[in-house]
């Protein structure tokens, strides 16, 4: 059976640009056209955001955000019921390329108000994204430009921008690599408060110009008195920098792309996609709302459907969506960042300033245990609202429905999504084991809610559904 070409488009969507959507999310988007409903995720404002007060009410441990726990579940709890999902989402993948642990700073609220940050400027211009990136007291702290100093240059910072952040590896030299350290010298922040016993007060940025070096610089062939914002205005024209944007955005919502390090060697998978998004970069002014337009649009992206292994953060909200659970700030969510962790992608505390890498590389023998599980045992009640919807829809249809018709149906519903062969085929063996679904009788609805919420558990645990 064929899902809906329009429904599977969305659905396909919705995954990438959020967490997914439920059967009734995307049926009302289906009333829109598909150009509008990108328009409406790029343009988060016009909808309202997730209500903060109601969660720091039920969970009191946030009003001190020492922890960053607690935070990470706020976090999830976004993820699951925010009406603006690519914003959402693109804190996810700025968290990833400007990797920034906690770890070392133990200073929780300067780490919460990154992630803050990366939310506000989701979908801002290149130059806004690293002027702030710049200025946030929890990346000067984890690439040491609080020991940045007019007469003792630390290039900690001056290296990753380039490295990691905005170029690449072989697009400029170690000479650049002084000159930005050089222009980046007292850019530090304020000693915040000790947390205790509060635990409540951020750090905030200062520019020290005794410390800074005013001398001039040359910089990937310019020349100047440069200071750090200098530093980043030539680093947003360089064709390096598009291309490494682009990939980035590539890899991130299209398809998995070979990890940062070997792209200086490594040609992209579509390299007609990434010119495609490079030409949007500058023909935009670097504008990261108008590069994503370009990629949701395209055909490159509606083809690439469960070509990405899904995160650990997209696979646990994902599936606490698919079960219809967790719309209230409920005490058990705060094992969905835990369970997360275990499958490899602690949020907050990336492994090193190179992020996490993606792709397969999610999944070993222990972290597919890990994921498989969480789902199966996310999905475990027919009383789940997610269940309960999946339940009604085939049963208002014509009865009995036969073990293919079954399996083909779950299928769409819980996707729509498509199987192997392989897959398929131990699906129908399951559905064939208890004969057709039939709704006539309180003892046979009873019976086909069971074998329904078994069917969509056993969906769970397919190799398809690691696939976003």
């Amino acid at each position: 059976m064929t899902a809906q070409p329009d429904l599977a488009l969305i659905a396909h969507l919705m995954r990438r640009a959020g967490f997914g959507a439920t059967r009734a999310e995307l049926e009302s988007h289906a009333a829109k056209s598909y150009e509008d409903i990108v328009e409406d995720l790029l343009h988060p404002e016009r909808f309202p955001e997730v209500a903060d007060d109601v969660v720091t009410r039920y969970w009191l441990e946030l009003n001190n955000p020492d922890s960053v726990e607690p935070w990470n579940t706020r976090w999830v709890y976004r993820m699951v019921n925010t009406q603006r999902p690519l914003e959402e989402k693109m804190a996810l993948f700025w968290h990833h390329v400007f990797a920034t642990s906690v770890g070392k700073s133990e200073h929780g609220p300067s780490s919460k108000a990154q992630i803050d940050l990366f939310r506000r400027n989701a979908m801002a211009d290149m130059r806004t994204v690293l002027v702030d990136l710049a200025k946030d007291p929890a990346m000067i702290f984890w690439l040491d430009n609080c020991e940045n100093y007019g007469d003792r240059p630390n290039e900690n910072w001056g290296r990753e921008l380039l490295e990691l952040f905005s170029m690449g590896v072989g697009n400029y030299t170690e000479q650049d690599i002084k000159m930005a350290s050089r222009a980046f010298t007292g850019w530090t922040f304020t000693q915040p408060i000790p947390l205790d016993p509060y635990g409540r007060f951020p750090s905030e940025f200062i520019y020290k110009e005794e410390d800074h070096d005013d001398g001039v610089k040359t910089f990937l062939g310019e020349t100047g008195r440069f200071g750090g914002e200098d530093i980043i205005a030539i680093i947003i024209e360089q064709p390096a920098t598009a291309r490494f944007v682009s990939r980035h955005l590539y890899n991130f919502f299209v398809a998995d792309e070979p990890q940062v390090p070997s792209w200086n060697d490594v040609p992209p998978k579509d390299a007609q996609a990434i010119d495609v998004l490079t030409d949007a970069y500058f023909d935009s002014g670097a504008d990261i709302r108008s590069m994503l337009r370009v990629l949701f649009n395209s055909d490159f992206f509606k083809r690439a459907r469960f070509e990405k292994v899904k995160s650990p953060a997209e696979l646990v909200a994902g599936t606490i969506k698919l079960a219809g659970s967790h719309t209230f700030p409920q005490p058990s969510l705060h094992g969905a960042p835990a369970a997360a962790s275990l499958m490899g992608q602690h949020l907050m505390t990336p492994p090193t300033v190179e992020g996490w890498h993606t792709g397969r590389e999610w999944i070993d023998c222990g972290t597919l245990a890990e994921r498989v599980n969480f789902a199966v045992d996310q999905l475990s009640s027919q009383s789940l609202p997610g269940i309960r919807d999946i339940v009604d829809r085939l049963a208002s249809e014509k009865s009995p429905i036969s073990p293919s018709e079954f399996v083909d149906r779950t299928l769409d519903l819980v996707g729509p999504m498509s199987v192997d062969d392989h897959t398929r085929e131990a699906l129908v063996d399951y559905a064939a084991a208890g004969g057709d679904l039939r709704f006539e009788t309180d003892a046979q609805t009873e019976d086909s809610a069971a074998r329904i919420a078994r069917m969509v558990q056993f969906i769970a645990a397919s190799v398809e559904y690691q696939l976003a």
